[in-house]
């Protein structure tokens, strides 16, 4: 009797998180959509109002390693609580700015307070799961990353058509509500009571700022996000208690995963990134219609999502990477072979790629989650996080270099149309390294069958 009671206030905690993390993925897109507003009231330039994004994308990718730091010593309740509080307060500061420096203010204030969210997130299922329930879990908390992609463009879109774009603060204060749940069904669980290395933590935070910044503004940042990570690297070895423990490296499931994963999100950033773009430039479609394109393939990861994380469970981690894989090269070949066809074609060419992305998700996580010792699995997973927002801002980076650009000939032998080349090129490439990388799991896999 009481292991089902324990049992359901878990599924009870799940759907609260899901609901979390759709409020937070939310809040990340709200904006991209009215940054043309913004810069025409505040008469801003492209790359000043640029940061209305970029400061929330960076903050909030650095706040997720250390808050998953964190949450290996303090209760995940008092975290939460103190992260949605903050994001609260600063939502309700954007609501009332007047400047742009105050709402850039509101902004990273509130990156700040969500970064608690994703870190939480990744734990909620490996504290409060056995193994074999994990993927299920993991594919539940996802639902919530999907549905706040989906819904993200349409809300924006719906309130600044009908209210001042402000107005897109309000929707964070609804995860006050979450607040009570939270309180009764998180445990007061806490970590080793260890003195936390800021230092070392600093010195993270400023090696990511600064390889971001040579990635999204100018490549002399690479230099001191150099200097900066040896300083980290030399701190972690020296420290009594170091913000990250040099074994975890070591560790070369955990690494080799961290890898893997690195390569995976960077090519998936290309479905996000790179859809609205040839769209608009192959498709024509009016911006209006751009998001709503691409709400079918959030609304199928949405579905299934939780299927997934139950093969997963049922099945093993290596099905779901081959079916993820499989579902991504067939998007990626028939994106790059049938780039001009009509656009409902393409929303349905985005849904195998979404619910294969989606699905790499599930295996990453739960793999990665498995080769964590307890008292460093709060930063391990927050270090998955974080490097899922760096493979992003890079994988940007040189997509919006690849589309610059012109293509005079096709790499594809069955594209039969000149429209979108560049944009069928790209595709083609990210199919072939999708290949690449199941031949060399597979062989991996093989191989560590062996032995």
């Amino acid at each position: 009797m009481e292991n089902m009671i324990k049992k359901q206030a878990s599924e009870k905690l799940l759907i609260i998180m899901m609901l979390t993390v759709t409020f937070s993925s939310m809040s990340i897109l709200l904006f991209n959509f009215v940054l043309p507003l913004i810069s025409e009231e505040f008469q801003l330039t492209n790359s000043q109002v640029s940061w209305v994004t970029s400061a929330y994308t960076l903050i909030y990718g650095i706040g997720t390693a250390i808050y998953g730091k964190l949450a290996d010593r303090y209760k995940l309740k008092n975290l939460l609580t103190f992260g949605l509080i903050l994001f609260s307060f600063a939502s309700l500061l954007g609501f009332f700015s007047t400047s742009y420096w105050l709402l850039l203010v509101a902004r990273c204030l509130q990156a700040a307070g969500a970064a608690t969210i994703p870190a939480t997130a990744t734990l909620i299922p490996i504290r409060y799961f056995p193994i074999e329930r994990r993927g299920t879990a993991m594919g539940t908390v996802f639902v919530g990353t999907a549905l706040g992609s989906a819904l993200g463009p349409v809300i924006s879109a719906l309130v600044v058509s009908v209210v001042d774009w402000r107005w897109l603060f309000c929707i964070p204060l609804f995860l006050l509500l979450t607040l009570p749940f939270y309180l009764k069904y998180l445990g007061d669980e806490e970590g080793a009571d260890t003195d936390l290395d800021w230092l070392g933590g600093a010195l993270l935070a400023l090696t990511v700022t600064q390889v971001l910044l040579g990635v999204t503004s100018n490549a002399g940042w690479f230099i001191g996000g150099i200097v900066a990570s040896l300083l980290f690297i030399i701190r972690i070895h020296s420290a009594k208690h170091p913000f990250v423990h040099p074994e975890l490296f070591k560790n070369k499931k955990y690494s080799s995963n961290l890898v893997l994963a690195f390569l995976i999100t960077g090519i998936g950033y290309s479905l996000f990134f790179l859809t609205p773009l040839f769209l608009a430039d192959v498709q024509k479609l009016p911006t209006s219609l751009i998001g709503f394109a691409m709400v079918p393939a959030a609304a199928a990861s949405a579905i299934l999502n939780r299927q997934g994380g139950k093969l997963t469970d049922s099945k093993g981690t290596s099905y779901l990477f081959f079916l993820a894989s499989s579902l991504l090269i067939v998007c990626f070949f028939l994106l790059s072979t049938l780039i001009d066809s009509n656009a409902w074609f393409i929303a349905l060419f985005l849904i195998f790629g979404n619910v294969g992305q989606s699905f790499m998700m599930i295996v990453m996580s739960k793999s990665i989650s498995i080769t964590l010792p307890k008292e460093n699995a709060g930063v391990g997973m927050g270090l998955l996080m974080m490097q899922n927002f760096i493979s992003g801002s890079i994988a940007i980076g040189i997509y919006g270099r690849a589309v610059d650009i012109e293509a005079s000939s096709s790499w594809n032998p069955f594209l039969q149309s000149s429209m979108g080349t560049i944009y069928s090129n790209i595709f083609f490439v990210l199919a072939i390294l999708h290949v690449v990388i199941l031949i060399v799991y597979k062989l991996k896999r093989n191989k560590i069958l062996k032995d």
